[in-house]
C-alpha cells in the first residue's frame, strides 16, 4: 500500500471561523500544509506557489469586483495552473451553479452542511495517497 504524502492546502473562505475550523480539522491528524486566506484575491495573489488543493468558497467578499465569488477565483486559478485540485465548500445549493462550477474545473462541490468536513477529509485522503 502507497504511503500519503502531505498536501499543500489552500482554503479560501471569507468566514475566518469556518476557515480555522476547516484547517484545525484537516490538520489534526496530518502533516498537510495548509494556507488560510480570506478573499479571492490574496489566493490568486499566492496560487504560483502551487498547492495540491484549493478549498473554495463560492460567496467571498471582494475588494476586487473580477475576484468577487468563487467561480471567478476558479476560473484565474485554472487558467494558470489547471493541474490544481479545487474543492468547492459553499452554502449554494442550486445545482445550476453546482454543474457549471463543475464544468468549469472543479472537481468537487460539497455543501456546507454537518458532514461537509467529513466528506472533505475523505477527498484528501484520496488526493494525498495519488500524489
Amino acid at each position: 500500500m502507497k504511503v500519503s504524502s502531505p498536501l499543500k492546502i489552500f482554503i479560501v473562505d471569507d468566514d475566518v471561523m469556518v476557515a480555522e475550523m476547516l484547517r484545525d480539522q484537516i490538520t489534526h491528524n496530518t502533516t498537510h500544509s495548509v494556507t488560510l486566506f480570506h478573499t479571492g484575491e490574496e489566493c490568486i495573489k499566492h496560487v504560483n506557489e502551487k498547492p495540491d488543493v484549493i478549498i473554495l468558497d463560492y460567496y467571498l467578499n471582494s475588494e476586487n469586483l473580477n475576484a468577487s465569488n468563487g467561480m471567478e477565483v476558479l476560473k484565474a486559478i485554472k487558467k494558470v495552473h489547471p493541474e490544481i485540485h479545487v474543492i468547492f465548500l459553499s452554502s449554494q445549493e442550486r445545482y445550476g451553479v453546482a454543474m457549471q462550477i463543475l464544468q468549469k474545473g472543479a472537481e468537487y462541490y460539497i455543501i456546507k452542511d454537518k458532514e461537509a468536513f467529513g466528506k472533505i477529509e475523505k477527498i484528501l485522503q484520496g488526493l494525498a495517497a495519488d500524489i
